[in-house]
């Protein structure tokens, strides 16, 4: 694995402290999910609908595909900044590309700078090697991702086992790439305070695979209020409900808050990749999953309509209740 320590930190970026206070300390065990066990559709299942989130291993990802793509972010994010904002496609490519301190347009700011991808159309203006490692990468966690639903939908025993994963497989699907590179952050143990890398928030997309290199910072609110420190994995992939499934499983799968805290002394680099419907599909709960007398929590709406809606909230607003049948 590559070490970015020595990487500059992002210029100008600005303390901000966390919504609220760090917990103490709380051991709480992450699910974990063995894609080789012939019971990974029911941890799958368990683990969704506990915490929304899981650690996935045995997955038959490579490490040369990781450490390729690492390496390439790695040189990206050592650019001057002109340089990455060039590489990502200027100004024009808002809101993709690269970016650094703001996250998305109403003020929300982190200890971060980031890559946005399309996965469908990766940058042009990215070296031939980046923008190989991106393709190669991108398509494999798509493929990944799908298994995941489907064994999602083996566990839920819903018929037909894709339909969940089709989702992600229409060439309008929605799916993206972001790359984050959180630089070192002295200042947060110089003034004792914990500095956010990414806001709290839920991810808004059916499914959410997650990868960083071996630094911390990761954390996902458990149901009592409390926040649960994730402990570092680079060979593991982590996985999220996004808000999306929740809505398609009438609540049963929960789209759990998560956050990245600045590290004072390394770097973290992450990729997460997002899989979301193309804009036109509905979405609402599956009547297959529903009981009899069963009422639907959510109002169907487009991808197109919550994604909308997501962009134009804060990281911590919860959007789900906008959709709510009240």
């Amino acid at each position: 694995m590559v070490a970015i320590t020595n990487l500059p930190a992002v210029e100008q970026l600005p303390i901000t402290k966390l919504h609220r206070p760090i917990a103490g300390h709380f051991e709480v065990c992450i699910p974990v999910v063995d894609l080789s066990s012939p019971a990974a559709a029911a941890q799958l299942v368990a683990a969704c609908e506990e915490f929304g989130f899981f650690k996935l291993i045995n997955h038959n990802i490579s490490s040369e595909l990781m450490d390729k793509l690492d390496a390439e972010a790695v040189k990206f994010f050592s650019l001057p900044i002109w340089k990455k904002v060039a590489a990502g496609g200027g100004a024009a490519a808002a809101p993709f590309g690269y970016g650094s301190r703001k996250i998305g347009a109403l003020g929300d700011v982190g200890w971060i700078e980031y890559l946005l991808l399309q996965a469908s159309s990766v940058d042009p203006s990215l070296s031939s090697s980046f923008r190989s490692a991106l393709n190669d990468y991108i398509s494999t966690i798509k493929n990944l991702s799908c298994e995941l639903l489907e064994l999602m939908a083996e566990g839920l025993r819903l018929q037909p086992k894709n339909i969940l994963s089709k989702l992600l497989m229409d060439e309008e699907s929605d799916l993206i790439l972001r790359l984050n590179h959180y630089p070192p952050c002295p200042s947060s143990q110089q003034l004792n305070i914990s500095v956010t890398g990414f806001g709290e928030h839920t991810d808004p997309q059916v499914i959410s695979v997650l990868r960083s290199n071996n630094t911390s910072g990761l954390q996902i609110l458990h149901r009592d209020g409390r926040w649960v420190p994730v402990p570092p994995d680079q060979t593991s992939f982590f996985v999220n409900v996004g808000d999306s499934l929740q809505v398609l499983t009438n609540g049963r799968f929960r789209s759990v808050k998560h956050r990245v805290l600045a590290n004072s002394l390394q770097s973290r680099l992450g990729g997460d990749f997002f899989g979301g419907p193309p804009l036109k599909e509905r979405v609402a709960p599956l009547p297959l999953l529903m009981e009899e007398g069963e009422e639907s929590l959510y109002r169907e709406f487009t991808w197109c309509e919550y994604k909308t809606t997501a962009y134009k909230t804060k990281l911590v607003d919860d959007r789900l209740v906008l959709f709510e049948k009240r």
